[in-house]
């Protein structure tokens, strides 16, 4: 369907224009509030950029822009759903229009040289003070690098990785941390994590947002290889997963990956496992995660050797066929688990 008949599906007044010359198709009334940018409407920043646009819809314009145009279709049909009106909304052709529009930037990319080539369009068109937040997970140089890039044309930059996965991003529950170069560039960004998450860390200057996600994400990886492991082996020596579950769960063993989500199907109810392993946090984007914690533990001369071979596990699971599109919690199938287990 047509954008411009989606949007005018929405209540409120809605006026269509052609592209302006800056690339952007706008769908909405002059007016003066503040403008919100988004780019990169993935499974995280769809629901991120849902979260935001829907609790600033009355106060702030809002421009999105993406690669894949049905993304941008489902975002605009979604976000007029309900009654609510989307003449506040607008479809800009590049990141630069983001970036000519905005007041603040919101970014959500896949990886590093995604972001490096987003943010060489972003500041062509920054103006001075605009806030960038990029929410990606890449590495602490390219995160540097980019914030200079910004400070640069008298903008300011904060990277806000997130953690919580696809479920607290539709609930708007994500866990942010932040590396920014003031107080006040936090401060600023604030207001509008807090309607995409419940908390929200100052790690230090540009980078260390980064650094706290490379940490957190090399945890994960190795807890759910852990855990994997954990049942493939109970399962083997006849222990029921269900009861296994409870055990660990009430022992020391516990962990997000077998209390919340739990690799074994059937385990926890709304979680990829329970799908074939469809939607969540898909294990190449994990390789790419646990290759930026191995890549900064060889940086600063720190043995990782959990990490280490995690990285190779996941990296062997995502060039495997018909696992490589999965949720990283497909590990468990890799190491011989049963498909579909009753509980």
């Amino acid at each position: 369907m047509a954008l411009a008949k989606i949007l005018a599906a929405g209540r409120g007044p809605v006026v269509c224009r052609m592209a302006s010359a800056s690339g952007a198709r706008r769908f909405y009334s002059a007016g003066k509030k503040q403008t919100l940018g988004f780019i990169g409407l993935g499974q995280m920043g769809f629901a991120m950029a849902s979260n935001l646009f829907a609790s600033t819809v009355s106060t702030h314009k809002f421009v999105i822009h993406d690669q894949n145009a049905g993304s941008l279709e489902r975002f605009v049909g979604t976000a007029g759903k309900n009654g609510v009106s989307t003449s506040s909304l607008s479809i800009a052709a590049t990141p630069r229009d983001v970036a000519e529009q905005a007041d603040v930037v919101f970014t959500m990319l896949p990886a590093g040289p995604h972001v490096r080539g987003v943010y060489e369009e972003v500041v062509k068109g920054l103006r001075k003070d605009v806030l960038c937040v990029d929410c990606s997970t890449i590495d602490v140089a390219t995160a540097r690098e980019v914030a200079a890039w910004v400070g640069e044309k008298g903008a300011r930059m904060v990277d806000a990785p997130v953690s919580g996965g696809t479920g607290a991003a539709t609930a708007g529950t994500l866990t942010f941390m932040v590396g920014a170069a003031s107080e006040r560039d936090v401060e600023a960004a604030r207001p509008f994590l807090e309607k995409m998450g419940k908390n929200i860390y100052h790690c230090g200057l540009n980078g260390t947002g980064q650094a706290a996600k490379i940490c957190n994400n090399m945890m994960l990886g190795i807890c759910m290889v852990g855990a994997s492991e954990t049942f493939n082996l109970g399962r083997r020596l006849g222990l029921a997963p269900s009861l296994l579950n409870q055990i660990l769960n009430t022992s020391s063993g516990r962990s997000w990956s077998t209390d919340t989500y739990n690799p074994v199907p059937h385990l926890n109810p709304n979680v990829p496992a329970s799908k074939d392993y469809n939607g969540g946090f898909g294990v190449t984007l994990m390789a790419k995660d646990m290759g930026l914690a191995v890549t900064a533990a060889t940086a600063t001369h720190t043995p990782v050797p959990l990490g280490a071979a995690a990285e190779q596990i996941y990296k062997v699971v995502a060039a495997t066929h018909g696992l490589e599109g999965k949720d990283f919690s497909v590990v468990y199938r890799w190491m011989g688990g049963e498909k579909e287990v009753k509980k």
